[in-house]
């Protein structure tokens, strides 16, 4: 059932925000805007159909675990107690779930290894909702790691887990869509989700944009940590996007280039420290 959901959702969103890019498009598409779109969906693909092979069984699945086993904080009695209500025990999870992929996003530009996997998904040249799901195989395999032990340690209920996976795939679709949403509109949606210009600042060639707007879901998390930016220096239309050793537009839209990627050799992505968060915040 859930992988049902996952699909039709996914479908959802997928033919929406490619119908609101052709009709109402942020940036002008490029020459080879198609070849690159299916480029990045063959690659969901891949790695979906690998990942399924590989891994015995889901992450809701693995949730079902958990509970049936009482594992958890969130199933420790005194939290439990306090967390009956389901709506708020969704609330909670959802939003424990979200922290840890913000701070995951941050370690991946951060620490140069991982950023060898993650410098895939920002080789994009352009950026448009088929970037939202172009990401290597590696990336997506330590991230499922990562949330099987948070939702072994936290005792994450399976109907949530399903919820914020449905809504994290959802979200990122949506907030790398190339769709020119009025200013007005911006402004209120980004108090609560992070929008398609939020984003964008963070696909921005430039280091000092790139390592900013690292959310998914929702701002808070970059407005607590100091990692938000509200617009590019060069404004939405005219900012670079993508990253300066890569600029071959043969090379970024390819399948296979994306898969071999990790194991070429290039410089780091400059790293947020102590020093460079002074400047970023300037």
């Amino acid at each position: 059932m859930d992988e049902r959901w996952r699909l039709l959702v996914f479908a959802l969103v997928l033919v929406s925000m490619t119908g609101a890019e052709i009709c109402l498009p942020r940036r002008a598409l490029g020459p080879r805007h198609w070849n690159r779109w299916l480029a990045n969906l063959a690659l969901a693909v891949f790695n979906t159909v690998v990942l399924r092979l590989a891994l015995p069984i889901s992450l809701v699945a693995w949730a079902a675990i958990v509970e049936q086993r009482q594992w958890g904080l969130l199933l420790w009695e005194p939290l439990s107690r306090s967390l009956e209500n389901p709506v708020a025990r969704g609330v909670v999870s959802l939003l424990l779930l979200d922290l840890l992929v913000y701070a995951q996003h941050v370690a991946f530009h951060r620490i140069p290894w991982l950023w060898r996997w993650h410098r895939v998904h920002h080789a994009d040249l352009e950026l448009d909702a088929s970037s939202g799901i172009r990401f290597h195989i590696g990336e997506i395999a330590l991230s499922l790691l990562l949330k099987g032990a948070a939702v072994a340690c936290l005792g994450i209920a399976p109907e949530d887990v399903l919820l914020f996976e449905i809504l994290l795939n959802a979200a990122a679709m949506f907030n790398h869509a190339n769709v020119a949403w009025p200013k007005s509109v911006d402004r209120v949606l980004r108090c609560f989700i992070v929008t398609p210009d939020m984003h964008r600042v963070h696909h921005s060639i430039e280091p000092d944009e790139m390592h900013r707007n690292f959310g998914f879901n929702v701002p808070w998390w970059d407005w607590l940590f100091g990692t938000y930016r509200a617009e590019p220096k060069a404004g939405h239309v005219e900012m670079r996007l993508g990253l300066h050793e890569e600029r071959d537009v043969r090379h970024a839209g390819a399948l296979t280039w994306m898969m071999v990627e990790p194991f070429r050799r290039r410089a780091p992505a400059r790293e947020i420290t102590l020093e460079t968060q002074d400047e970023l915040t300037d």
